[in-house]
This record gives structure tokens, C-alpha cells and sequence, in this order.
């Protein structure tokens, strides 16, 4: 696959191809199911109707988050036909259901926290731009998802500063696009708060990554959503003393692409969505940033060097296949 800088429609069908291969895929399967009781040794597709696919449930939902996007900037791409076929079939009010019954069962609590919700969240706002019924049909979902999450941070006193699926500024930072696309100006300013209290402090980050299961930069996953959820001018303030030196390629560990020794490996794999998401991140930085800012080349051509790294990697083994392509979009759609 070719490494270039910005989505193209042969691109958005090879991603849709990719998504559309594993979203029905029941297994191999790691399911987050906590069991109750004997009766709870059920499969994925009994479990949860609509996300059974893509080995894991989050993988799913951000694979249906990829088909929605894809097919809102290329309605008219080839697999376009399939995509709205699967979202019908998908998005009723019965299978909605079934995952809400899911989630009231007494040991879901902690379900796919955070990660999966900030993916829930961030599927729901991309519904909510196209004229179909699936946005409404699956709202009562994404209703729990958010009501979830205001629950939880005012009790989360500390952020989790990983680089795997328990990351809070990736959940944060999607969620802040549910709530701009919902409307929801009291999530937003609780997601500003949360963000402000966790990280406004920070200062120098010595950027000690990656470590072997990242897919996630702590560092620029931390800087990407303080640009989501800080006004400009605050932001450029804060990132001059967050990563002072990064005009010089400061920390040189978050300039340099990182090399996957066995794709068949599925933590391994995850460097390469560790290369996307740096190259993500750099370009949510550098677009929140002035034109003029003396770091931006070094930012935007960092992101392509992680693109380059990448992109021939997004198919191949299936540890990496179903949930690659997401994190290539994410980059791709970032100016």
C-alpha cells in the first residue's frame, strides 16, 4: 500500500474493503465479559448483536466508524451499496436494545472503559452527519455511553497515562467530537474541566516511549487533547512549556517511526497504530497551532514520516487488519 498525505477514493475503498471484511468476523474473538454465572457463557454475536466483529468489541465499533466516514466523504465508492446494507441490518431498534441489556447487567461497569466509549461517542457524532436513520436509531447507545461518562470523571481523580486502550486523553478526546456534533455544550465544558485538571500542569515531558504494547503516545495523545479541548491561544502557551524543545525534534523518541518485529503478534502489532496515531497527533498539534509557529515543519513532516512507516502495514495479518485502517483515517483526515 503507498504511502500518501491525504485520503483518496482508492484509498477510502481499500479501507472499506478492510473494514468490511472483519466487522461481521465473529472470530477469533477477546471479549471484555465478566461472567455472573453459568448462563453468561454465551458467544459474542448472542452477547452484543451489532459489535461482534473485529476480534475485539471496540475494534468493531471503531470499524463501523470507519465504514461511516468513509462512505459520507465517498458516497459514491464501490462498497457503498454494502456499507448501507450492513448499517440497515445493523441499527435497529432490536439489536440497539440488546447491547443496552447488556449494559445493565451488574458487572458492566467498568465495560470497554474508556476506550470503547470515547469510540461509541465518536461513531454517534460521525451517524449524526448523514441523512439516514441510523443516528436516531442508535442514540439510546450512545445516551448510556455519555450518561457513563459523566459519571465517571468527576471520580476520576487521577488520568491514566498510557499508551494502550486505558488512556484518558484518547477518550477525552473523542468524546469532545460527540459533543460538538450533538450539541452538547455541558459535556464539552466537562471534558475541558477534566482535561485542564489532569494535564494543565504538566510541564518538560520527557516522552519515555514507546513501550512494546503502545498504539497510543502518552505525550502527543496528551497534547492532542488539550488542542481539541483548550481555546487557541491557551493551547500555544501550554505546548511551548509542555514540549519546549520540540523545534529541535525534542524528545527525539517522538520523532523517530518505530519498527514492528512480528505483525503476527497481536501487542507487537500495535506499534504500528502507534506510528498512525503519532502521525495523527502531529497534525492535530500543528493544525492548532499558528502557520508561522517555528515548529512546523518539523511537526508535519514528522507525521509523514510515521504515515510512510505505516501505511503499507494497515493490511496483512489480522492482529493488525481489524483496526488498523481507523488509526490511518484518523491521520488522514487530520489538515
Amino acid at each position: 500500500m503507498s504511502s500518501p498525505s491525504e485520503l483518496t477514493p482508492a484509498l477510502a475503498s481499500s479501507f472499506a474493503r478492510i473494514a468490511l471484511s472483519h466487522v461481521g468476523r465473529e472470530y477469533p474473538n477477546k471479549m471484555d465479559h465478566v461472567l455472573d454465572g453459568p448462563a453468561d457463557v454465551r458467544g459474542p454475536r448472542d452477547l452484543h448483536p451489532i459489535y461482534f466483529g473485529s476480534f475485539d468489541w471496540h475494534s468493531c465499533v471503531h470499524g463501523y466508524w470507519t465504514l461511516a466516514t468513509l462512505l459520507r466523504l465517498f458516497p459514491g465508492i464501490p462498497e457503498g451499496p454494502a456499507i448501507r446494507a450492513l448499517f440497515d441490518d445493523s441499527f435497529t431498534e432490536a439489536k440497539v436494545g440488546a447491547e443496552l441489556d447488556y449494559l445493565a447487567r451488574p458487572s458492566t461497569r467498568g465495560f470497554e472503559r474508556p476506550y470503547g466509549w470515547g469510540w461509541l461517542l465518536k461513531l454517534q457524532a460521525e451517524l449524526l452527519a448523514h441523512d439516514a436513520p441510523w443516528a436516531a436509531t442508535h442514540r439510546p447507545l450512545a445516551d448510556a455511553f455519555a450518561q457513563r461518562l459523566r459519571d465517571f470523571l468527576p471520580i476520576a481523580a487521577y488520568p491514566i497515562r498510557t499508551g494502550v486502550h486505558s488512556s484518558t486523553a484518547f477518550a477525552l478526546r473523542l468524546a469532545a467530537d460527540y459533543a460538538e456534533a450533538a450539541g452538547d455544550a455541558e459535556m464539552h465544558l466537562l471534558l475541558a474541566g477534566r482535561a485542564a485538571g489532569w494535564y494543565a500542569a504538566d510541564r518538560g515531558a520527557q516522552a519515555w516511549e514507546p513501550s512494546l504494547d503502545d498504539f497510543l503516545s502518552p505525550t502527543l495523545l496528551e497534547a492532542a487533547c488539550m488542542a481539541r479541548l483548550m481555546a487557541p491561544a491557551g493551547f500555544e502557551l501550554w505546548f511551548g512549556e509542555f514540549l519546549p524543545d520540540v523545534a529541535a525534534e525534542q524528545p527525539a523518541s517522538l520523532f523517530a517511526p518505530v519498527a514492528p518485529t512480528d505483525r503476527t503478534d497481536g501487542k507487537i502489532a500495535h506499534l504500528d497504530g502507534l506510528n498512525l496515531s503519532r502521525a495523527w497527533c502531529w497534525r492535530e498539534v500543528a493544525a492548532a497551532l499558528p502557520m508561522d509557529h517555528p515548529a512546523q515543519s518539523v511537526m508535519r513532516r514528522a507525521a509523514q514520516d510515521h504515515l510512510n512507516a505505516a501505511l503499507p502495514h494497515v493490511a496483512g495479518d489480522y492482529m493488525g487488519e481489524h483496526w488498523l485502517a481507523s488509526f490511518a483515517l484518523l491521520a488522514l483526515l487530520t489538515g
